[in-house]
């Protein structure tokens, strides 16, 4: 007689322990670095973004003319791109995770620094070292998730951590935006 209940399922592909270890340890792995990795390229992107909405008000407010403003947020670009290949060589050889780290410390220490920019020449440095600084990351994030991930799934890792970039579009609009009505003010109500 036969048993009751389901027959054996004959077509479904037998998982071996190391493959379900495997993939609990995928799991893990991509729940523990994406969100993370992801809210830093958010973060990335929203200097970007934001650096047109502040043209609005302080070209204005420190006497920029288009031409000063144009030529201090493409700057950025210039030390990005000079210092992106160096920056790879230092991750490679002294890690991803310590270089990461550095970037962002660097770089938010910059962002910071920012504020303090009166002058053309003090907006264009700062705005150049802030390329410096944020120079690798896109291409260090993306050497590590190679290091974590293997190719069969490492592309599905990096489009999670890429969707990033359109999400901050919608954030960074928001958030300029509401960011213009306070006027430099806070006033308490009540």
């Amino acid at each position: 007689m036969k048993a009751l209940g389901k027959p054996p399922n004959s077509m479904a592909p037998a998982i071996s322990p190391t493959e379900e270890l495997s993939a609990v340890t995928l799991r893990k792995v991509t729940w523990r670095l994406i969100p993370f990795l992801f809210v830093l390229y958010v973060i990335a992107w929203l200097d970007r973004v934001n650096v047109g909405f502040a043209a609005l008000e302080m070209n204005a407010d420190l006497g920029f003319s288009s031409a000063t403003f144009g030529f201090g947020a493409g700057i950025f670009f210039l030390g990005y791109c000079l210092f992106e290949i160096p920056s790879n060589i230092i991750l490679e050889r002294g890690g991803a995770r310590l270089w990461i780290a550095r970037i962002m410390v660097t770089w938010g220490l910059i962002s910071a620094g920012l504020m303090f920019a009166r002058t053309p020449a003090v907006f264009y440095l700062l705005r150049f070292l802030l390329g410096v600084a944020e120079a690798g990351f896109f291409p260090g994030v993306i050497y590590y998730l190679s290091l974590w991930y293997p190719t069969a799934q490492r592309a599905r890792a990096i489009a999670s951590f890429v969707s990033a970039s359109p999400v901050t579009g919608l954030i960074g609009g928001t958030l300029s935006g509401s960011k213009r009505g306070l006027d430099g003010n806070y006033r308490r109500k009540g």
